[in-house]
């Protein structure tokens, strides 16, 4: 039985000495026996807590900065009204700090052989699953000088999806690859085996693209349009061994290269390309294969939210074997990464030789953008020393992206902000360039 604060309350002003409670109800009723009685009668009349029953409904799943609503279902079979404060208990992170008490307690009153619905507020912090605890719920009795307490197992799964935040960049890129598709005025030449139609030179075209025979016929010029090839094969394969748990800004590296990797998957889809994800250190940890172009998103957000860094080093070997396994001979490997210089020099560049040969290769890594705070500082003794830090370091990672290159590489090097759209330009100009 629980005693209420207004029981400490009676105690407090002499009805009953507050060292008396513990003890015994033997000692209770002999020191004050009308209250006694009193908080054994409240205890008696409030309502049952094991023989509640609870089921939820609601969100099952979240973007990260979203809120998700819970729905609690209370029923109370019992013949006492039921008076109750409830604790609906979820993990931390599925609050904002400071927040998480208010959003997970209410009071409600359910009436004899009735049922209330109350609501829980979740939102979340972090990507990944958030599952329900448990419910506590403490019943009162009428005169709220004694409770009855209890906990009950009402499982639920709200899955947090990546943000996204990059999808803003979409149609400005969908734009660039309409024109390279030659679906809009503005004609660009993409280099790819598909040929498309003839139009007018204007100033700036490449001479080599002339149809000679057709100006001929013709009072204008003539030039070819190509349409870039599609039904490409794409594997972006994410490393998540223990670099991509380093913080770049605000996030970690990891999910900069989540939501770089939704960015370019969605442009692959509407080009007409086949897109599918790897994400490794040691072992597979999330796979997306053969998804059509309408279900690769959500696969690749649903698989992108329960993932994590592992704290390991990256086996190198046994990430390209499992991109050649996955891979159809002439795709595009994009591979999102860190470019420290030992992971590179010791682990990528001696597997590179195998990728390269059969596949286009692009590296993508997320730069943290307080080196080139550092770079700046020259105010003071402690800001030269920060600036020599940071510049020693860009040369570092400049070092890194030029053997990579030197292997026939495609780099793209950015600030997490940046690096989805930069990702995806790389990949417009590969489709432009013929090379996809």
């Amino acid at each position: 039985m629980a005693l209420t604060g207004r029981t400490a309350l009676l105690a407090a002003l002499g009805s009953l000495p507050v060292g008396i409670l513990a003890p015994s109800w033997t000692g209770m009723l002999a020191v004050n026996a009308p209250l006694s009685l009193a908080i054994l009668c409240d205890y008696a009349l409030a309502a049952p807590v094991r023989t509640l029953r609870f089921t939820r409904s609601g969100d099952t799943t979240v973007r990260l900065g979203d809120a998700a609503r819970v729905e609690l279902t209370v029923t109370n079979p019992s013949g006492r009204p039921l008076r109750a404060q409830i604790r609906d208990a979820w993990p931390p992170s599925s609050w904002q700090s400071g927040t998480e008490q208010a959003a997970s307690r209410h009071r409600l009153t359910v009436p004899a052989g009735e049922r209330r619905r109350l609501t829980t507020l979740l939102q979340p912090t972090r990507r990944g699953d958030r599952q329900a605890e448990h419910v506590t719920v403490r019943s009162y009795g009428p005169l709220g000088l004694a409770a009855r307490q209890g906990n009950h197992k009402v499982p639920w799964t709200v899955r947090v999806l990546p943000p996204f935040t990059s999808r803003k960049h979409l149609p400005s890129r969908l734009a660039r690859l309409r024109e390279l598709d030659g679906r809009t005025s503005v004609l660009v030449r993409g280099q790819g085996t598909e040929f498309d139609s003839l139009r007018d030179y204007v100033p700036g075209d490449d001479t080599r693209s002339i149809d000679w025979r057709a100006t001929a016929r013709r009072t204008t010029v003539a030039v070819r349009t190509w349409r870039p090839e599609r039904d490409r094969h794409i594997l972006i394969v994410l490393d998540t061994g223990r670099t991509s748990a380093g913080r770049v800004g605000d996030v970690p590296r990891l999910d900069a290269a989540l939501d770089s990797a939704l960015l370019l998957s969605a442009l692959a889809s509407r080009a007409g390309d086949r897109v599918g994800l790897l994400a490794y250190d040691r072992r597979v940890r999330a796979q997306v294969l053969g998804r059509s172009a309408g279900d690769i998103l959500p696969a690749l957000v649903s698989a992108f939210a329960p993932l994590e860094p592992e704290l390991v080093e990256t086996d190198a070997r046994g990430l390209s074997a499992a991109a050649l396994r996955n891979a159809p001979r002439g795709s595009l490997i994009v591979l999102l990464t860190s470019l420290e210089a030992a992971p590179v020099e010791e682990g990528l560049l001696p597997v590179l030789p195998q990728l390269t040969q059969r596949h286009t290769v692009l590296v993508a890594s997320a730069a943290d953008p307080h080196i080139e705070t550092m770079t700046g500082g020259r105010g003071s003794a402690e800001g030269v020393y920060d600036a020599a830090a940071g510049t020693q370091a860009q040369t570092q990672r400049r070092r890194s992206a030029e053997q990579l290159q030197r292997h026939g590489v495609t780099v793209v090097d950015a600030t997490p902000e940046k690096l989805a759209p930069a990702l995806a330009d790389a990949y417009l100009a590969l489709k432009a360039a013929g090379r996809l």
